[in-house]
């Protein structure tokens, strides 16, 4: 009882940093996993009587989003919504987006297509010239209640990873809906891209609009209402899919990674190599995220973890912003061989594999994971 009050009751940060907690105790670090607090909670299914209001007629994504989205809001709780471009149907009603011609979050107004409107979610990532985008009716709508929403599935989210999944949940999601709608081309002026993708949110929410010559059973056509509330359901698995994603895998294991990073030279001097307790969580970017906040010199070059056979992986660190450039890389006698010849080559015991571009190896034990990793930096 006192561990699991421990665990829930701390950051995922604070479990590792406690390493004796393991020792002394028989969890295993995958069950303290699951005993962190990043689990989803199941609301009030109980429907509100406010009315949600957006424009009749074809619709995109980013109203279907902000309707699902206002709705997983207690005080908008599985509200109905009425959807008209008529101002004398609008104005009563208690809440309304995309239609209008306002953006007024005082009067629960949120429109996006008026002259001189210019809001965006936020200066931008560092070293950029800003957001892209202005926001579109999904946008707005996540600026003013997406914690709101975060915090109503995750109530004992800390304040600090709240505002972490606020963030990475636009950047994944909301903020491709909002340039998409707003008419921001993926390909800079003068490139054209060698494939185009209809496989996304906004594609498939477009493709739920009735077809020009459809027609059901009976000869008639579609309801685009009934179609609406088909797109926004499908916006809102989306949206869930990625907030679980975020929340429950991403943000522990930034905890995770920014641990290694702290410990890094209690695994090798050079500060040079980190090691992962297990593999199969997303480190990339929080690699380049702490190396900034913790100020490191030299960066990371390696990765050590283990595989789901158990093999431990000493996998190259990439260049950032590149998908293939290492920032250093195996070495190239190494490359494309295996077992026994790679033990010869190597002289390390254990040493299983090479992949023929480098980036990754194997090796049966941590220790010969970390004498590969070793041997590649006195090589740079």
């Amino acid at each position: 009882v006192v561990v699991t009050s421990l665990l829930t009751s701390r950051s995922l940060a604070f479990v590792l940093k406690e390493r004796r907690l393991y020792s002394s105790s028989r969890i295993t670090f995958t069950e303290a996993l699951s005993m962190v607090d990043y689990k989803r909670v199941k609301y009030d299914e109980t429907p509100s009587d406010k009315l949600i209001g957006t424009h009749s007629g074809s619709f995109q994504a980013d109203e279907a989003m902000g309707v699902w989205m206002l709705r997983q809001v207690p005080v908008y709780r599985n509200s109905k919504v009425v959807r008209s471009r008529d101002l004398k149907v609008l104005d009563p009603l208690d809440i309304v987006i995309d239609v209008g011609g306002v953006y007024d979050h005082a009067k629960l107004r949120y429109d996006h297509h008026q002259r001189g409107y210019d809001e965006r979610f936020d200066e931008g990532r560092e070293g950029s010239e800003g957001r892209c985008t202005k926001l579109s009716a999904s946008g707005l709508v996540y600026r003013h209640y997406g914690k709101e929403i975060i915090k109503s599935y995750y109530p004992s989210l800390s304040d600090e990873h709240l505002e972490i999944a606020y963030k990475k949940i636009y950047n994944s999601l909301l903020e491709c809906l909002d340039a998409i709608d707003t008419g921001v081309e993926m390909c800079p002026d003068g490139i054209e891209p060698i494939y185009r993708d209809s496989t996304g949110l906004s594609s498939r929410g477009g493709r739920l609009n009735p077809r020009w010559n459809e027609v059901d059973a009976d000869g008639k056509p579609p309801s685009y209402d009934g179609r609406f509330e088909q797109a926004s359901a499908m916006c809102g698995e989306d949206f869930m899919s990625m907030m679980t994603k975020v929340i429950e895998s991403d943000i522990p294991a930034r905890d995770i990674v920014e641990q290694a990073i702290l410990s890094r030279k209690e695994i090798d001097p050079s500060g040079e190599i980190i090691k992962f307790p297990n593999g199969g969580l997303p480190w990339k970017s929080y690699v380049y995220e702490m190396e900034k906040e913790h100020s490191l010199d030299p960066l990371i070059k390696f990765v050590l973890y283990t595989d789901q056979a158990g093999m431990w992986r000493v996998q190259a660190v990439t260049v950032e912003g590149k998908a293939f450039e290492n920032r250093l890389s195996l070495p190239q006698e190494w490359r494309g061989v295996r077992d026994q010849d790679l033990e010869g080559v190597t002289k390390i015991p254990g040493s299983r594999f090479v992949h023929a571009a480098g980036f990754i190896g194997g090796n049966d034990m941590f220790e010969g994971a970390l004498e590969m990793a070793r041997q590649a930096l006195k090589r740079q």
